[in-house]
């Protein structure tokens, strides 16, 4: 035996030795290599828990969609990197960071299931959605309702006509005021309750135009209708705002990533940790190889 290989064997550590690796050089390289691969494990980890939350808290349909692709990727270079990572340690022989990777891949398969649940939820944004209804379409036909009231003409009691029409716009002002806390309420009997509180509102309004033709002259009778129409329209925007925000996507992924997946996070960060310390112990502490 060369001295080359005697100084190896007697250097390199029992699991580098009984590796058969007879070239001292292509140890430290695989063990290096090894070191590398945890560090960018840990870095993609990192980066996919990232995405994944910029993919919840994001206020755009493709922003969210971005992100949640983003996070995927990283989740993607994970797997990589675990499946370089893996051949290495069983060819350097160490069973002990070998058994904390198979612990980490356990644990994240774990927080995919999770992850993989809440990004489905994040990019489906119903709640935003619903928000934007309420603001864009449900404000314009509710406006028009106000704008075809105000139109109407009276036949002489023109206080009761005030009162009529000023009692419809109210109760669709109301429900307008409902939508909101709709749209961030995440209990189902809270949700039952405004809508219910909503019906009472549309009944009013309906009940008040009922009470209209016999207060306006025969000229305003097609802006009553218009006024009918855009009351129709404005109850058709409700509703599917009150559709979308019973879906609850965006509330409930917020809500995923707040609390369950605060729990499957750290253990993963642990196995990470623990197994770039272990493979840190591996080399010439104080000038001599670790065991």
């Amino acid at each position: 035996m060369s001295a080359t290989r005697v100084l190896a064997a007697v250097l390199l550590p029992a699991s580098l030795a009984m590796a058969g690796c007879g070239d001292v050089n292509a140890a430290l390289k695989e063990l290096a290599d090894a070191r590398h691969l945890a560090g960018d494990l840990q870095v993609a980890f990192t980066k996919a828990t990232d995405a994944s939350n910029r993919a919840v808290m994001a206020d755009t349909d493709p922003a969210s969609v971005a992100y949640a692709q983003e996070a995927d990727a990283e989740k993607r270079a994970v797997h990589d990197a675990i499946g370089r990572l893996r051949p290495l340690l069983e060819a350097l022989r160490f069973s002990d960071e070998t058994r904390i990777l198979n612990e980490f891949e356990g644990r994240f398969g774990d927080y995919e299931k999770l992850d993989r649940q809440i990004l489905d939820l994040a990019v489906e944004n119903t709640n935003l959605k619903a928000q934007r209804l309420s603001f864009d379409a449900g404000q314009a036909a509710a406006d028009a309702f106000r704008d075809a009231l105000l139109a109407l003409h009276g036949t002489g009691d023109a206080w009761r006509l005030r009162a009529t029409t000023a009692g419809a716009l109210a109760a669709v002002r109301e429900i307008q005021v409902l939508q909101a806390p709709h749209i961030a309420d995440p209990d189902d009997a809270s949700m039952t309750s405004i809508e219910t509180r909503m019906k009472t509102e549309e009944k009013a309004a309906r009940d008040a135009l009922a009470a209209l033709p016999g207060l306006i002259d025969p000229a305003s009778r097609p802006t009553l209708a218009t006024a009918t129409a855009e009351l129709d329209r404005f109850m058709d925007v409700n509703g599917r705002i009150v559709a979308l925000s019973r879906r609850n996507t965006n509330v409930r992924s917020l809500a995923l990533s707040l609390n369950q997946k605060q729990q499957v996070i750290p253990p993963c960060q642990q196995s990470l940790s623990t197994l770039r310390e272990a493979l840190a112990r591996r080399g010439y502490p104080k000038g001599r190889w670790g065991a």
